[in-house]
């Protein structure tokens, strides 16, 4: 409590007397007009759609500029640049490498490649990718190393170079051989606590699978999922264990409830599996009564669905992805509505430049919205924008 009230200060006190405090003055009133759904329902221009795509993908590419190594890091207004974060690096790639596809941009293309490069050469002797940022240099944890085994694939489904499929293959031993009997994962896990948010481990094994036809990547995933939807969901489709604490693990954040359905959702749907393709759509069902109700989504979630906190961007782009997904899938095109009058909301929440002092944050979106919401404090986390840029291009595609 001591430090976060230290924390808060210290960046107050930084805007305040930076002369950032335009960024701050503009959340205000954003802020303000978003509460009284000044945004809700507004249209976006299919020219100012694609502007969004292309400036969240700029900042994603300057991001990775920013880095002394080939990794993305994120922009934080009081510290600057963070260095490279492994974990999200990997799951960058596939966004890169689709709109680099979409727009036969070569420049991107390579980048991506660079970043698996990057990510090749610090892999951890045992297979796993460490946790955090690199400068931290913390042991491999399950969730990041997963979520680079989709970069890995991504490149190789390109390139077909050996070298990407086995850091995957090694990745992908390595989590198999450490995942626990009754499928989910406790060792080399944040906290050393199993979590509802591994189906999104899940389904890059799957995707190993699928490249390999190697059956214990498709046995370590369907155990887990099975643990999640016998185990771990209530008749009201709220997650137990799904929030990346141990204080607040009975109200998870928005952003690991969305790594969860996606994760069950994405698997179902490889497998034509029922049971994880429902359990995945009753949570976002809740989530979409809410949204079209309200029009924003809170950052924390109990076991009443009551929700608490400020909005975080994040978990309402993954959203958007998420009804997305269920929109192709069904043919039910109130999903679709649903996730474009969410984006419609992102686009006028994204950084669209505001002087001198938001160079490096074009296109991006804060951690919270407002910027000081508890989720990454007056930061712009590369996962958020990277979740923009996929909600959009997948709006593009319904």
């Amino acid at each position: 409590m001591l430090r976060s009230l230290y924390l808060y200060a210290k960046y107050f006190l930084f805007i305040l007397f930076s002369g950032k405090i335009s960024f701050l003055l503009k959340d205000v009133y954003r802020y303000y007009l978003s509460r009284n759904r000044f945004f809700s329902g507004k249209a976006v221009a299919q020219k100012q759609h694609k502007l969004a795509i292309a400036h969240a993908v700029d900042y994603l590419l300057q991001a990775q500029d920013a880095s002394p190594d080939d990794g993305i890091g994120s922009y934080h207004l009081v510290n600057g640049w963070t260095s490279s974060y492994p974990e999200t690096t990997g799951y960058i790639i596939p966004t890169m490498l689709e709109y680099a596809a979409r727009n036969n941009d070569k420049n991107i293309t390579d980048k991506a490649v660079y970043a698996a490069n990057w990510l090749l050469g610090i892999q951890k002797p045992s297979g796993g990718w460490q946790g955090g940022r690199i400068n931290e240099n913390k042991a491999e944890i399950v969730f990041n190393t997963a979520q680079i085994i989709r970069g890995l694939l991504a490149v190789y489904s390109l390139s077909k170079d050996q070298k990407y499929i086995d850091g995957a293959i090694k990745a992908g031993d390595w989590l198999c051989h450490v995942q626990d009997k009754n499928g989910g994962w406790t060792k080399h896990a944040l906290m050393g606590r199993a979590r509802v948010y591994d189906s999104y481990v899940d389904y890059p094994l799957l995707l190993l699978y699928r490249e390999t036809g190697i059956e214990k990547y498709k046995h370590a995933a369907t155990k887990n999922l099975d643990w999640i939807v016998t185990k771990k969901q209530h008749k009201n489709a709220w997650f137990e264990d799904c929030d990346n604490t141990v204080k607040r693990n009975n109200r998870p954040i928005l952003h690991t409830i969305a790594y969860t359905i996606d994760g069950l959702l994405d698997c179902g749907i490889y497998l034509d599996k029922r049971k994880y393709i429902q359990a995945a759509k009753k949570a976002a069902d809740v989530l979409k009564d809410k949204f079209d109700k309200d029009g924003f989504l809170h950052g924390r979630y109990d076991m009443e669905w009551n929700g608490s906190e400020h909005m975080i961007l994040t978990g309402c782009a993954q959203m958007s992805v998420i009804w997305l997904k269920i929109a192709h899938y069904s043919g039910n095109r109130t999903y679709f509505e649903s996730a474009s009058r969410m984006n419609a909301l992102l686009i006028h929440l994204q950084n669209k430049g505001f002087k001198k002092e938001s160079v490096n944050t074009t296109g991006a979106l804060s951690g919270s919205y407002p910027l000081w919401g508890r989720y990454e404090p007056f930061a712009f986390p590369n996962w958020a924008t990277k979740y923009l840029a996929d909600a959009l291009m997948l709006e593009e595609d319904n």
